[in-house]
């Protein structure tokens, strides 16, 4: 029973957030201020500290290769099943199919689960996840799609054509070179503004050299850093919609059909071909489970432009994973 109580307990933060919301007390893009103190100030601090207290070597970088292997694989097939498909459900489909919410939803999980050392785990996971989350899911689709990342599809005339008609080619050398260049330097700020992503490349030089980290940094830290969990979950709560159109319900459903059957294979892979302990593979089994990701919800509302369904396939698959993740660590304990 006393398994069953912080996974209940982060559930009700996360109605906390929604009916606080529900009830005036939030306007519906305050999730955003909590995003900035997630991101920026909270989990960042998590990662620091986590590092900080428990043991951690180089053997976790093989968790880093599976995270990003788990993030990148179902984006090219959802593309390749989904060729026949309109072109903004093939996007929304993309978007959604992959990437994982560790930072936000696994940490407090794992530390609940395993304590505080499973979050060192859940960072090495979300290193590898993040090159995918933060910007390589929307490059790839926006990519593949030929969908202009700087306007929603609504204003861009798609139809039902599974993708949109190809950009014109630079007629010079030069003018490609600039497109390139302008593009990548888009990609690379995209990761650089990213908190949780430039500590976890500050944690991997720890990593890699063995570099002790100042105890009164972590000292400081620590009580910013247990305002995780809590920050965590209202953000989700304070995110999560109800869906507006039966067509809403559809495309959740359909992003459930994917994520499930991906989650089982990668929990496999990850509890029979990661060369690490038990308690590891356990670990990462159970973050094969996580929900869709933050930054999936922000690159939906661009492309896609409906927030409100990228909030609720937020916080619906934030409901499943908890049952999901709760039930399967109670098997394996």
């Amino acid at each position: 029973m006393s398994q069953l109580l912080k996974p209940t307990t982060f559930l009700l933060i996360i109605l906390f957030g929604y009916l606080l919301k529900r009830c005036g007390m939030f306007k519906p893009r305050d999730y955003r201020i909590m995003q900035v103190v997630v991101f920026d100030c909270t989990l960042p601090a998590a990662i620091l500290v986590s590092f900080a207290t428990n043991p951690h070597s180089v053997d976790l970088l093989w968790v880093t290769l599976f995270g990003f292997l788990a993030a990148f694989v179902p984006v090219p097939f959802v593309y390749w099943a989904t060729r026949r498909r309109p072109v903004a459900d093939r996007a929304f489909l993309m978007l959604n199919s992959s990437g994982y919410n560790i930072g936000n939803f696994c940490f407090p999980l794992l530390q609940a689960f395993y304590g505080g050392g499973a979050i060192v785990i859940g960072a090495m996971f979300d290193i590898g996840n993040a090159i995918m989350t933060t910007a390589g899911s929307n490059v790839m689709t926006t990519s593949l799609l030929h969908v202009d990342p700087n306007r929603p599809l609504t204003e861009q005339h798609a139809g039902d054509a599974p993708t949109l008609p190809a950009p014109p080619r630079p007629a010079t050398a030069s003018a490609r070179r600039a497109a390139t260049l302008a593009r990548l330097r888009a990609v690379a700020l995209g990761f650089l503004k990213s908190g949780p992503f430039d500590m976890y490349m500050v944690m991997t030089i720890v990593v890699l050299l063995d570099l002790p980290i100042p105890t009164l940094l972590s000292d400081v830290l620590t009580p910013v850093a247990n305002a995780n969990p809590f920050c965590s979950m209202l953000m989700v709560g304070m995110l999560m919609e109800l869906p507006a159109t039966r067509d809403d319900v559809r495309d959740l459903l359909q992003v459930v059909g994917w994520r499930l059957p991906f989650g089982v294979l990668f929990a496999l892979a990850a509890w029979f071909l990661l060369p690490l302990d038990a308690t590891t593979r356990q670990a990462v089994a159970l973050m094969c489970f996580a929900p869709t990701a933050v930054f999936c919800t922000l690159f939906t509302d661009r492309v896609i432009g409906n927030a409100k369904l990228a909030g609720f396939t937020l916080a619906t698959t934030s409901f499943i994973a908890m049952f999901v993740m709760t039930g399967l660590h109670m098997l394996m304990a």
